[in-house]
């Protein structure tokens, strides 16, 4: 296994280095958080045997457990792994969709003491074998449906063994599979938690790789606590009796907050749904588990506002609808109100920090505004000097909340730029805040283009292009020409099939140099039925390029 590196082994293992954020920081005693100095984020889940056994805790296409039920799961995946030959703190790979047994293989194996990897499903097995052995991972949990992936290329020499959920394992693999329903058969259902610190290691994400390699994203014992404490308590107010659905999936920190972290906190139930989230599926599935807690993202609902199904979409059961990840324009906002009824809720977060410090709320609200401060954060825009701003004034955001990560595995050089001295995470988005704490992005700190010599924000130009009534979404991107000049060109997904070409692409330039300044203009203008999507289920901005490049040559 490959060596860690230092700085990561003390952010492990020593509170004085993990304990990035003070305790006795604003945004710690505010939301008044305090957790014992050994404690194992299974106790999420494990903690509702107490008082909530008997009742739902997972619900949907692919079955439903009661918490009784799935602790019970949980357990027997902890001792199974550890029966592996894994120590405290072995990494294991996750590869799974959003069924039961996701819960339960991540929460078996934190309770255990050993370090899940949450990874996209969509990461083909070039990059899988990245993660193993950038990671050192001996061990991978895959549904059957994925089990393909896991092939000689992916598994190198690091991977022992394949763990293969929801199906057989497969008759041939280049590492020795198990079919984790026999596996687990006659495991005890029961497991104490290991010992470990609020500090320890808990579980990894790696970030989407879009700005070059993947980072392994490291988060410890008590960070899910944290944001449930911080966000879920005061914005989504969830009780007991509450189900939430999330449609992105698990291995997406949103999603897993949304899906396992806030439900488990209170006791309430979680719909989990497998498989793509195309809009029949997520009106079906709303239809039949009744969820009171809806979370998306600007893309998810403007499919379901889009869809023919959404003539006949059943909603009564919602209470709130969230989304997050990207920026939510009018048009949507106002379709997704006039089709239920709620009006959605925008917030904003980040791997580092797990979920959303930015947020609206039911009582405050401003539409295009990622929202007010989170308890439980503390926010502060500098400029490129590391002055403050005032309000009104644009600044790169700096985020401090005892959720962040203590650092990039194996990337010094990446953690030394954005996890600085005393738990400050720089984001290098920029944002302008009003007098009323409300902050609105306006694009990267890094994205500044030269196009004609004159200095352009490429989502400055997108937001406005979306606006344009006959637009239903789009994405604006910085290309490099023959002559190694920057222009501007924007794909464009048009609302209604048939449109002339020529005479839209003259409206749509013509409306941005009337509402912005004639430079700004999106020089050419292509147009697609559909745009790429990541796995997290943003506007896929490099498959875009690639598709320009390629096309270019």
């Amino acid at each position: 296994m490959p060596a860690e590196p230092k700085t990561a082994r003390r952010a492990a293992a020593n509170p004085a280095i993990a304990d990035r954020v003070p305790r006795d920081a604003p945004g710690v005693r505010e939301i008044g958080f305090s957790l014992p100095a050994r404690y194992n984020a299974s106790a999420l889940l494990f903690d509702n045997l107490a008082n909530a056994a008997g009742r739902c805790a997972i619900t949907g296409p692919a079955g439903t457990r009661s918490y009784d039920e799935l602790c019970g799961e949980a357990a027997q995946f902890g001792r199974a792994l550890s029966q592996l030959g894994l120590r405290r703190g072995d990494r294991v790979l996750l590869f799974l969709d959003d069924t039961p047994a996701y819960p339960a293989a991540l929460f078996g194996a934190i309770r255990a003491g050993l370090v899940p990897l949450l990874i996209n499903t969509l990461t083909p097995p070039d990059l899988l074998r990245f993660y193993i052995e950038d990671s050192g991972a001996r061990v991978g949990v895959t549904d059957a449906s994925f089990a393909d992936r896991f092939n000689a290329e992916a598994c190198g020499a690091m991977l022992r063994h394949l763990v293969v959920v929801n199906g057989d394992a497969p008759a041939e693999a280049p590492v020795a599979t198990l079919t984790a329903q026999r596996w687990l058969a006659q495991v005890p259902r029961a497991l104490d938690a290991a010992d470990t610190r609020r500090d320890d290691m808990a579980f990894w994400m790696y970030s989407s790789g879009s700005t070059g390699r993947p980072k392994g994203i490291v988060h410890l014992q008590h960070d899910m606590a944290y944001t449930a404490q911080s966000y879920a308590r005061h914005i989504l107010k969830l009780g007991a009796d509450d189900i939430c659905f999330s449609v992105p999936k698990i291995f997406f920190a949103y999603g897993l907050g949304n899906s396992l972290t806030f439900p488990f906190s209170v006791g309430a139930c979680s719909v989990l749904m497998p498989g793509q989230p195309r809009p029949a599926a997520v009106f079906d599935t709303i239809s039949r588990f009744q969820p009171t807690v809806f979370f998306g993202l600007p893309t998810l609902y403007t499919a379901l506002t889009k869809a023919s199904e959404a003539k006949t979409a059943e909603l009564g059961s919602l209470r709130l609808a969230i989304s997050a990840a990207e920026i939510l324009s009018a048009d949507v906002f106002s379709a997704w109100k006039a089709l239920s009824g709620l009006e959605i809720i925008e917030g904003l977060g980040s791997t580092e920090q797990l979920h959303i410090y930015l947020s609206n709320t039911a009582e405050a609200k401003k539409p295009g505004a990622a929202g007010q401060r989170v308890p439980g954060y503390e926010l502060k825009l500098l400029d490129r000097e590391n002055r403050a701003v005032a309000d009104g004034e644009e600044g790169i955001l700096w985020v401090r909340g005892d959720s962040s990560a203590p650092c990039y595995w194996n990337r010094p050089d990446k953690t030394a730029e954005t996890m600085r001295d005393e738990g400050w995470v720089y984001t290098g988005d920029r944002f302008v805040r009003d007098s009323q704490g409300f902050h609105f992005f306006q694009g990267r700190a890094d994205d500044l283009v030269k196009v004609s010599g004159q200095w352009v924000y490429p989502l400055e130009v997108e937001r406005c292009l979306a606006e344009h009534p006959a637009v239903r979404e789009c994405a604006v991107l910085a290309v490099t020409l023959p002559d190694q000049r920057t222009s501007l060109t924007a794909v464009v997904v048009m609302n209604e099939p048939q449109f002339d070409p020529a005479q839209a692409t003259t409206q749509l330039q013509d409306y941005v140099k009337k509402a912005l300044l004639p430079y700004k203009y999106p020089r050419s203008i292509v147009y697609v039925d559909e745009l790429p999507k990541t796995g997290t289920g943003k506007i896929d901005r490099q498959a875009l390029l690639k598709r320009h490049a390629e096309a270019a040559d």
